[in-house]
C-alpha cells in the first residue's frame, strides 16, 4: 500500500462566544482537514489545527509531500521518523500539527484495514470514557457565573477559566463569580498564559486559593523554568505546565527542573499521537499525570486524541476541549458538541478514528474559511497598539 494523495480543506467552525485569553482574543475554530489517499482506495482522517495559521500549515503539507508521498501508510514510525530526521521539520515546532495530521490519517488507515478502532492500537482500553473540563469564556463576571451554572447543570465537574487580566481585581471578580455559578462541589481550573512575574504569580495564587482551585496552568512564563519551579514551591495550588511542555524534550526539562505537578501533553505540538503515548510515559515515569492540551479541536482531532487517552492510564485530570465553545463540527454522528455528555466522550467504536466527515458542512465551513477566514485567527488591535501593561498591585 502506498499513499498516493493529501487533499487538505481549511474551514472555519463559529464559536458560540469569543474565546478570550490573556493577549488576544477569536471568534472561532480554523482547522485543515486532510484526508489521505492510497492506491488501494483506503482513506485517513486527520486534522490540523491551523497553528500558527492555516497558511502555515498549508505550507508544511506541501513540503511533506516529497517525504509522505509514495510512502507506506502502515510503517507510521519510520514516516514520521524520516520526517523529523531526514526533513528536519520537527525542530521547528510551528510545523508539528501539519506533521501530527498526517500521522493520524495514517493510524486511521491501520485501523480500517483491521477493522479495529483506533484504541485497541494504542495499548486497549483502560477507560471508556473520556473527561473534559468545561470551557468558560471569560467575560462580564455575571456571564461567567451564568456559564458556570450551565456547565455544572451539563453535568461537568470541572470548569476552566482563563485569568491574566492587566486589572487583578477583574481576575479575581471573574474566578469569585465562577465559584458562585459553579458551587462548591465543581472544580476550578484557571490559567494564565504566562501572563503574571513570579512575584506577582504567587501573590496572585494565594489569593485566588480561597476559591479552592484545583489547578492553576502556566502563571509564568514556558521559557523559564527556574521561575516557574519558584512560583511551585510557594502556592498551595498545583502547577500545570504547559506552554513549558509543548513536545517530550520539553516535559523532560520541566521534569528536571521540579517545575510542574500535572504537565499538558498535545499531539498536534508534538507530530502524532505515538509522541503523545511517549510524553505521557515519561510523566508517569516521574509519578505524574497528564492532561491533554488542545489547540481547538473539531470532531476528527477529538476522536483521534479520545482514543489516545483512553488507552493511557495517567490521564487522570479533565482534558481540554472546546465542546463549550464551538457552535457546530463537520464530522457526521460525533464531535465536540454532540458526543460530550456529561463531560465525557465515549471512544468511538467503529475502525479507525470511527467517524467521517459530513460533506454539507465541511463545505459551508470551507466557504466560511474562504470569506471571512483572516476574521478567525487570535487578534486584538488593542492590545498590539497599547503599551505593555503589568499587573498592578
Amino acid at each position: 500500500m502506498r499513499i498516493t494523495n493529501i487533499r487538505a480543506t481549511p474551514v472555519a467552525v463559529p464559536y458560540r462566544r469569543d474565546e478570550v485569553w490573556a493577549f488576544g482574543r477569536r471568534r472561532g475554530q480554523v482547522s485543515v482537514l486532510i484526508e489521505v489517499e492510497t492506491d488501494e482506495g483506503v482513506t485517513g482522517l486527520g486534522e490540523a489545527a491551523a497553528y500558527p495559521s492555516a497558511e502555515i500549515v498549508l505550507a508544511v503539507l506541501r513540503g511533506l509531500e516529497p517525504m509522505v508521498l509514495g510512502a507506506d501508510p502502515l510503517r507510521i514510525e519510520r514516516l514520521v521518523r524520516g520526517i523529523e530526521l531526514v526533513g528536519t521539520w520537527h525542530h521547528v515546532k510551528a510545523t508539528s500539527p501539519a506533521i501530527a495530521a498526517v500521522e493520524m490519517a495514517c493510524w486511521d488507515i491501520l485501523g480500517k484495514l483491521c477493522g479495529q478502532p483506533l484504541v485497541n492500537l494504542l495499548g486497549g482500553r483502560f477507560a471508556d470514557r473520556v473527561e473534559f473540563f468545561y470551557y468558560v469564556a471569560a467575560g462580564p463576571p455575571e456571564q461567567v457565573a451564568e456559564e458556570a451554572a450551565r456547565a455544572v447543570s451539563a453535568g461537568f465537574g470541572t470548569c476552566y477559566l482563563k485569568v491574566g487580566a492587566d486589572d487583578p481585581a477583574v481576575d479575581l471578580e471573574r474566578v469569585a463569580a465562577l465559584r458562585a455559578g459553579a458551587g462548591d462541589s465543581a472544580l476550578l481550573r484557571v490559567d494564565a498564559n504566562e501572563a503574571w512575574s513570579p512575584g506577582a504569580a504567587v501573590r496572585m495564587i494565594r489569593r485566588l486559593e480561597a476559591y479552592d482551585l484545583e489547578l492553576v496552568e502556566q502563571p509564568v512564563s514556558g521559557r523559564n523554568l527556574a521561575e516557574l519551579a519558584y512560583v511551585r514551591g510557594r502556592v498551595g495550588v498545583p502547577i500545570l505546565a504547559n506552554e513549558a511542555s509543548w513536545t517530550r524534550y520539553d516535559q523532560l526539562a520541566v521534569l528536571n527542573a521540579g517545575g510542574a505537578d500535572v504537565l499538558s501533553v498535545d499531539n498536534q505540538m508534538d507530530g502524532g499521537l505515538l509522541n503523545l503515548k511517549r510524553s505521557a510515559g515519561l510523566c508517569e515515569a516521574a509519578g505524574l499525570p497528564v492532561v491533554k492540551h488542545s489547540l481547538g479541536e473539531l470532531g476528527v482531532a477529538l476522536a483521534a486524541a479520545v482514543h489516545a487517552i483512553a488507552a493511557t492510564p495517567n490521564f487522570r485530570y479533565a482534558n481540554q476541549g472546546y465542546a463549550a465553545l464551538l457552535a457546530d463540527d463537520v464530522t457526521a454522528g460525533f464531535g465536540a458538541t454532540e458526543s460530550t455528555v456529561d463531560g465525557k466522550v465515549t471512544v468511538p467504536e467503529g475502525p479507525g478514528l470511527g467517524v467521517r466527515l459530513d460533506p454539507e458542512r465541511v463545505a459551508k465551513y470551507a466557504e466560511l474559511f474562504r470569506a471571512e477566514g483572516t476574521e478567525f485567527a487570535f487578534h486584538d488591535p488593542a492590545a498590539v497598539s497599547a503599551p505593555l501593561a503589568l499587573p498592578k498591585f
